[in-house]
């Protein structure tokens, strides 16, 4: 009887610390974001993710000792989580070259489709996982230029003026990392190509 009495005292003290440690932390966290997510609806977003899992890990598991470090710690992980959805939302888009005359494929395409089952939403998600890393194998010089061209749709004269690199450069990396790419990958597109 004595330990249900102390229940909502609990409850009243959980919810006096995680109140303190979300007006103290709340500005600053929302800032730390903001310089990081540039649409303040996306770092919103994010921002309420890390609070809801301060109180979430209040709750089920026991008061967070060093909640500014923690804070800060989630929010990197979500803002890394968040920009990581979202190169694998636009590589979606990504359009690959056809050699016979039937026009371009996306890499939407060549996918499977989401709506196909659990078996064919795991090989999406695992081929779209892999897609990932190998992109984060790159050099940054061919990484970037291969997601800016192919994902983010730029020109390679766009790319020049903007960037001051000469075309014949960014040509030559596209090309490597295409090639990283291809090699990367190929082992992972043969097995689901298996019948």
């Amino acid at each position: 009887m004595e330990q249900a009495l102390r229940i909502p005292q609990q409850i009243a003290e959980q919810n006096r610390q995680i109140s303190e440690v979300v007006q103290r932390e709340r500005a600053r966290l929302r800032n730390f974001v903001r310089k990081r997510v540039p649409d303040a609806g996306d770092a919103e977003d994010i921002l309420q993710e890390v609070l809801y899992e301060l109180v979430e890990t209040y709750r089920l598991i026991h008061p967070v000792e060093h909640a500014s470090a923690w804070l800060y710690r989630v929010a990197r992980n979500r803002i890394v989580d968040f920009f990581r959805k979202k190169r694998l939302a636009a590589l979606g888009d990504v359009v690959v070259e056809r050699a016979d005359d039937e026009g371009a494929l996306t890499l939407e395409d060549l996918l499977p489709s989401p709506d196909a089952g659990p078996e064919a939403a795991y090989a999406r998600a695992v081929l779209l996982h892999e897609l990932n890393v190998a992109l984060d194998e790159l050099p940054k010089e061919q990484r970037d230029v291969f997601i800016a061209q192919q994902i983010e749709g730029r020109s390679f004269k766009e790319l020049a003026d903007d960037t001051g690199v000469g075309l014949n450069t960014l040509l030559s990396r596209k090309r490597y990392a295409v090639i990283h790419l291809r090699r990367r990958l190929q082992a992972i597109y043969d097995e689901y190509r298996k019948p």
